[in-house]
């Protein structure tokens, strides 16, 4: 074994960098489906490049397992060339064979951070002293609660709402930790024109068709941002959202940021009648950060991202989301863009994952 490898050796490097305040070897493990950053849709994966580009800042030495076209300041270690996309065939077997290439290399590193598809499997099964912080971007179903069951105390998992850790308490949590974004590429506007919009993929529990409901019953003008590339999105677009449009709706199919941030900027008020029960909701801390309130049903984290009468509302109907409409220009941009900045920022989720790794690398075992 090397001293690279040599847990011993690892255990005294870890102890004398955090003494001297030298950096930490950090692994992130991004899943490989998409490029980090993305090209377009990707939240969880724009969510690890601000996170591998925070921890780069920081002065720790990061390698970002992704694909081989991703971009990043890190090291770049890819053994898939090019992202498949969701189109590709066997995802499955690609992201496996993704995510044991970079778990093998385990010991190399103080810490792994881990936001991959089978990463829990994977650090359970290890034998390597290495922590493991595994992010938890989805919501709970069946099969990952058995996994997480088997996996115990061997990994450490990182929530992304307290919502989200109340739907799981078998399970020991290091920390919550709010996803990120960037502020300088959400620019502030003040000044909001009459519309509203909606922003997100054309699915069942991302609710489009009942924006363009409460859009059309309080009398307002709806920009509709969508993603709908894949099959199943084209066919609930075309299954529930076209029947219902009133034809005034502008609709902008997989917008650029810039197009993104423009209209979330000049917009009265983001609607975010969701139908499940969201982990987090990227698109509503945009809003915000761009000074526009969303009214939001009460699921999920809906109520941990969005301050009810401060920075929109919450509410538990669509007639309650119709209601909320005319209260939108009682609120402050300002108030809703300072929110953002406190708890949602990419820099406040790094120091956040910044602590936990050094607290975790100085407790782990030799």
């Amino acid at each position: 074994m090397t001293p690279r490898q040599c847990p011993t050796t690892r255990r005294i490097r870890t102890i004398n960098s955090l003494r001297s305040h030298q950096p930490l070897r950090i692994a992130v493990v991004a899943p490989v489906v998409l490029t980090i950053p993305p090209q377009g849709y990707g939240g969880i994966e724009r969510v690890v490049s601000l996170l591998t580009e925070g921890l780069v800042e920081r002065g720790h030495e990061v390698t970002l397992f992704a694909s081989g076209d991703s971009r990043t300041s890190a090291v770049l270690s890819s053994v898939v060339d090019k992202a498949p996309g969701w189109n590709g065939t066997d995802l499955h077997g690609t992201e496996i064979y993704h995510e044991t290439a970079a778990f093998l290399r385990a010991g190399e590193f103080d810490v792994v951070s881990d936001h991959s598809w089978f990463g829990a499997c994977l650090a359970a099964l290890g034998a390597s002293p290495t922590p493991v912080v595994t992010t938890m971007h989805l919501p709970w179903v069946d099969d990952t609660r058995q996994v997480h069951r088997l996996a115990g105390n061997r990994i450490h998992r990182v929530a992304i709402s307290e919502h989200q850790r109340r739907g799981n308490t078998e399970v020991d949590w290091a920390a919550t930790i709010s996803n990120g974004i960037d502020l300088q590429i959400h620019p502030y506007r003040d000044d909001k024109e009459d519309f509203l919009v909606f922003l997100g993929r054309t699915a069942d529990e991302k609710g489009p068709e009942q924006a363009v409901e409460v859009a059309k019953r309080s009398g307002r003008h709806l920009k509709m941002l969508v993603k709908r590339e894949e099959p199943e999105e084209r066919e609930h677009w075309e299954r529930c959202v076209a029947p219902v449009l009133s034809g005034d709706e502008d609709i902008i199919d997989s917008p650029s940021h810039e197009q993104k941030v423009d209209v979330l900027g000049r917009a009265a008020g983001l609607l975010f009648p969701i139908q499940w029960a969201e982990p987090f909701g990227l698109v509503m801390a945009e809003a915000m950060a761009c000074g526009t309130p969303v009214i939001g049903l009460a699921k999920g984290a809906v109520p941990e991202v969005v301050e009810d009468g401060v920075t929109g509302f919450v509410v538990s109907s669509l007639d309650e989301m119709v209601d909320a409409v005319p209260r939108l220009k009682e609120l402050s941009p300002t108030a809703c863009r300072e929110r953002t900045a406190r708890l949602f920022s990419a820099q406040t989720m790094t120091a956040r994952y910044a602590e936990l790794f050094t607290s975790l690398s100085w407790k782990s075992p030799a």
